[in-house]
């Protein structure tokens, strides 16, 4: 079964990406990503000034989730332009350059300082989960903040623009048609959930030192994919990246299934080690040469009403 495909005139190997946040600090760490399968990368979210986060401890994980609370740490656009243009040279894979500001006039900034160094898309973080103390709501939670945002990066930017949205919303779908009227090519669902919370028995306080952080591991994985079927549905010719609890070749199938090109993949590092990548490269293949598919085309969206009865008869 071919692995590659094509997103907003981008070609990927396979739709295995590096999601924003683990591993993607430097140009160095962003090319061992790629030797270990990846199809494509994402950097850690870009400031326009060095931001720093949230004080340690600020993840735990068990078998089923990982709460965090790193509260995007970077050191701002001039260390991004060291480690992509570091990771430009002989660059392996595409790269999808995380972008995040705390002012919509900022976004717009930073969108065209990065674009300069010229990654294939920029991705535009309105969606974290556990910063809400510093700067109030995600601008994902709300349709016109969204849809603003997305028009001030539009307009300092040729370059594809993906929106990346949050679950704790009544409504993705409407959010990301919002984005999309608003001038974004892609969308890429789901940040985080919550932001969540828990306690240690001995301590009797919150365990992080944020006291909460985002959600996310295998447990989030039924509402990723619940969110990126309803935007697929509302949205069928957008590109979405879907993300969230993306563990094993099965779960990344699952989510071409429900309508994404891409799969961001996370916490799989955690869980399965940098090599996951390929792992489930080769666990997406070895299920379609099975079942005698040819390529991921003849997948995406198959889990919307009626479309396997039609198309995938022959498959078993």
């Amino acid at each position: 079964m071919k692995l590659d495909v094509d997103f907003c005139g981008v070609k990927f190997k396979n739709p295995l990406v590096l999601a924003s946040g683990v591993l993607g600090v430097t140009g160095a760490s962003l090319k061992f990503v790629v030797e270990n399968g990846a199809g494509g990368v994402t950097t850690k979210s870009i400031w326009r000034e060095g931001h720093q986060g949230h004080p340690n401890p600020v993840i735990i994980a068990n078998d089923h989730f990982m709460l965090n609370a790193v509260g995007l740490p970077d050191a701002g656009i001039e260390k991004a332009h060291i480690e992509i243009g570091e990771y430009m040279k002989n660059k392996p894979a595409p790269l999808i350059a995380n972008i995040v500001e705390a002012r919509i006039a900022d976004f717009a900034e930073v969108a065209e300082k990065v674009s300069a160094l010229n990654p294939d898309i920029i991705e535009v973080n309105i969606s974290c989960p556990n910063v809400e103390d510093e700067f109030g709501k995600p601008f994902a939670c709300s349709t016109h903040d969204a849809a603003a945002v997305t028009r001030a990066v539009r307009a300092k930017t040729k370059l594809p623009i993906v929106i990346k949205l949050s679950p704790n919303v009544l409504n993705i779908a409407e959010i990301a048609k919002a984005c999309v009227d608003a001038g974004a090519d892609g969308i890429c669902a789901i940040n985080t959930v919550g932001p969540g919370l828990l306690i240690d028995l001995e301590t009797r306080e919150p365990i992080l030192a944020n006291k909460v952080g985002g959600v996310s591991g295998p447990a989030i994985k039924p509402l990723s994919l619940k969110a990126v079927y309803d935007i697929h549905k509302a949205l069928p010719k957008v590109p979405i990246i879907g993300t969230g609890g993306i563990i094993s070749g099965e779960d990344a199938l699952e989510m071409i299934m429900v309508g994404a090109t891409l799969i961001g993949v996370g916490t799989a590092v955690y869980y399965r080690g940098v090599e996951c990548f390929q792992k489930m490269a080769d666990e997406m293949m070895a299920w379609g040469e099975k079942r005698g598919v040819k390529s991921l085309d003849e997948l995406r969206g198959v889990a919307h009403a009626g479309a396997y009865s039609k198309k995938f008869q022959n498959y078993s």
